[in-house]
């Protein structure tokens, strides 16, 4: 019960007027502190003491060698030198950069023009060429057909004249044989023995009229003259038609019923004539 009411006294504030023992204390331990500190300190001045002393040996020994070098280092590789940032280019340059870059450009425009212009022209050069070459063939043409043309109408011309001399002379010599029964005009028996009898062209178109086939129908009453020509035997050598009808399926078929007719009747005299020209029309 003491040691616990002691205790409880410690911790219990001390009451006024109890802190002279402490103070008492505190004086006495610093007192004693500043004597040690005048006593352990000289405070007087001593002149140095001063000494000498002297090495020697009584055998001398060679000094040892010197210590050898220590290897030299490798050396280093030299550092890369810094590398330095270009410096910026100047306005004046990027300016004229710009403006070689825009001339280019501008070049390789000017090229593909002239390029276009240049293929345009050869295209439209040739086109012309080839019409000057067409246009001279069609002239050429023009020309061939014109110098035909002109050669048909005259050679049309001189078969017509012809075929009209024919005509007059187998008109005379019908007339001289008719003038020959007795008429006239007759001239004796010469005109008998060199054309035909008047009766010999209806012997003709009753030898080929059987042969014709034809269902057409003919407007008018216009005959197809038919010049035919034989040997001496009556065998029809060639025909050809001198005047049309007008109607292409009736000469055709007067043609085609020549073609099958073998042969031409004889005259009164024994004789087929060389050259005739019959008429034939649609009854």
């Amino acid at each position: 019960m003491a040691e616990l009411a002691f205790a409880h006294d410690a911790l219990l504030p001390q009451r006024p007027g109890g802190q002279g023992a402490g103070a008492a204390l505190a004086l006495v331990v610093h007192a004693g502190l500043v004597a040690a500190l005048t006593l352990s300190v000289d405070w007087r001045a001593h002149t140095p003491e001063v000494f000498s002393a002297e090495l020697w040996a009584s055998v001398p020994q060679p000094a040892a060698p010197p210590a050898p070098p220590p290897p030299a280092a490798a050396p280093e590789p030299p550092a890369p030198p810094p590398r330095t940032q270009a410096p910026p280019e100047p306005d004046a340059d990027i300016a004229i950069e710009r403006e070689r870059e825009s001339k280019r450009k501008q070049q390789a425009e000017d090229r593909k023009k002239e390029d276009a212009a240049r293929k345009l022209a050869e295209a439209d050069k040739k086109k012309q060429a080839e019409a000057d070459r067409k246009k001279a063939a069609e002239l050429k043409q023009a020309e061939v057909a014109r110098r035909e043309a002109e050669q048909q109408a005259r050679e049309a011309k001189a078969e017509d004249e012809r075929l009209a001399l024919l005509r007059e002379e187998n008109l005379k010599r019908m007339m001289g044989q008719v003038g020959g029964s007795g008429g006239a005009t007759s001239s004796g028996t010469a005109a008998q023995s060199a054309g035909p009898s008047a009766d010999y062209g209806n012997k003709v178109i009753a030898r080929v009229r059987p042969n014709i086939v034809f269902t057409g129908t003919v407007v008018g009453n216009q005959a197809a003259e038919v010049e035919v020509t034989a040997a001496s035997g009556g065998s029809i050598i060639a025909r050809r038609i001198v005047k049309s009808s007008g109607h292409k399926d009736w000469d055709e078929a007067v043609l085609r019923a020549i073609d099958r007719t073998p042969a031409l009747p004889r005259d009164t005299d024994g004789r087929v004539p060389q050259t005739i020209i019959i008429a034939f029309r649609r009854e």
